[in-house]
């Protein structure tokens, strides 16, 4: 069946806000509503018009588990519009886009907000499992001796040694590798060499500097927390960072023979990315003036331990479809989990065995030239809040292509566990 456009009339993110060393100033919650009543609120339609929608969050909190659903009634949408959470990883908030897409396709709802939020410095600390069952023999005991002698077997270093839940949700639990450990894999594979990463960094913060000063980032809608202070931008971008001061700092996933740093990859960051998606019926009965429009997206699986590559095998297939080569593609976001899969996409697609033996092709696919990708920075400047991210890039490619008089662009996002998400986005006529 042919894909049927689905128009992306507004949408908006907060500031991405930095990790700094314990919880940030607002939970995943508060991130999504305080940017969706922003972007409501210049809406033609009520909250409680919207069919349905739906937040990507790779790690709600616990009393948030349903997240859509707690932000959907926050945002005064009512009762009887369906809120719901996807996860799928990095590509959850592409998850909510596509998502809403298929039902608008379906006839099942025409006007959808959709998105995808993480607060990923509230992650949490958890118990090892020794903690646990040391709580479970308390709870047990009924006597004064017996919880004595449970407290004689407590040790403090099973108390003083929690579990990092963050780190436990980078790792891929069938492979066993940290996210970072499969950068260094493909930085390995493709001979991308330290010199190259750190500059591909500093690039990126660059780029979202001059991006800011611009006013290409006006999606952006300010944060207010409960002093009273605003947060306006993204604040993990630095108008310093240069290859010195890259080149101090020690590989941080395989420490004797890695490649890839702190500096060179994505931050932990907390921020929520929203887009409105309408139906043909939906702009004309509200008068909608649509921004864009999705025409095409494509899901991908490859090696775990290579899942930094797969934005070149959810890309690839919907470029063939539509008889496009990489220079057809007017601007690319290729979200920045790290700079060494960002270039290793680009190596990807130039290698002809690479192209032959994974993608099926004759030969190598061509060059992506570097003013067309990420032109406004990335997440080694911005951030990387896992759940907000593909939304971001969908959103921003939008606004990229109406800055330059773009016609057509590629929004793709690698995914933990082996997978790739893209979408094709065009500009309206």
């Amino acid at each position: 069946m042919a894909f049927q456009p689905v128009y992306v009339v507004d949408g908006a993110r907060t500031p991405f806000l930095k990790a700094r060393n314990g919880p940030g100033p607002f939970a995943a919650s508060d991130l999504a509503v305080q940017a969706g009543r922003s972007l409501l609120v210049r809406q033609s339609f009520a909250p409680t018009d919207l069919d349905e929608v739906i937040l990507g969050c790779a790690g709600p909190s616990p009393d948030e588990v349903n997240i859509g659903r707690v932000v959907a009634l926050r945002l005064g949408c009512g009762q009887k519009v369906p809120g719901w959470t996807v996860m799928r990883n990095c590509a959850s908030g592409m998850q909510a886009i596509d998502s809403a897409i298929a039902n608008i396709q379906a006839g099942r709802s025409a006007l959808v907000l959709a998105g995808g939020v993480d607060a990923l410095s509230r992650a949490p600390l958890l118990y090892s499992d020794a903690m646990v069952l040391w709580f479970a023999g308390m709870m047990q005991a009924k006597t004064l001796g017996q919880k004595l002698a449970m407290f004689a077997k407590l040790r403090p270093s099973v108390l003083l040694s929690p579990v990092i839940g963050l780190m436990k949700g980078l790792t891929d639990p069938v492979i066993g590798l940290l996210m970072g450990q499969t950068a260094e894999n493909i930085a390995w594979k493709f001979g991308i060499t330290r010199q190259q990463m750190d500059e591909f960094s500093v690039r990126s913060h660059q780029r979202s500097i001059a991006g800011r000063e611009a006013g290409h980032l006006a999606e952006i809608i300010p944060l207010v927390d409960a002093e009273g202070k605003v947060y306006a931008e993204d604040d993990g971008v630095r108008a310093d960072s240069s290859m010195a001061g890259l080149a101090k700092l020690k590989p941080f996933f395989d420490r004797k023979y890695g490649r890839v740093t702190p500096g060179n990859s994505s931050q932990i960051t907390d921020g929520a990315a929203w887009l409105i998606l309408a139906s043909q019926e939906a702009v004309d009965q509200w008068g909608l003036s649509p921004i864009g429009k999705i025409t095409d997206s494509q899901w991908a699986g490859l090696d775990p331990a290579q899942m930094g590559l797969g934005p070149v095998h959810a890309s690839t297939p919907i470029m063939q479809r539509h008889s496009l080569a990489l220079e057809d593609i007017d601007a690319w976001e290729i979200n920045e989990a790290f700079a060494a899969q960002v270039l290793g996409c680009v190596a990807a697609w130039e290698s002809d065995e690479y192209c032959r033996e994974q993608l099926g092709l004759s030969g190598a696919l061509g060059s992506l030239h570097h003013d067309r990708l990420n032109v406004d920075g990335g997440a080694v400047a911005l951030g990387h809040p896992v759940g907000a991210s593909g939304a971001r890039i969908v959103l921003h490619l939008l606004h990229v292509l109406r800055a330059a008089q773009g016609r057509r662009g590629i929004a793709s996002i690698c995914i933990g566990g082996g997978q790739g998400g893209a979408m094709l986005v065009e500009t309206m006529d």
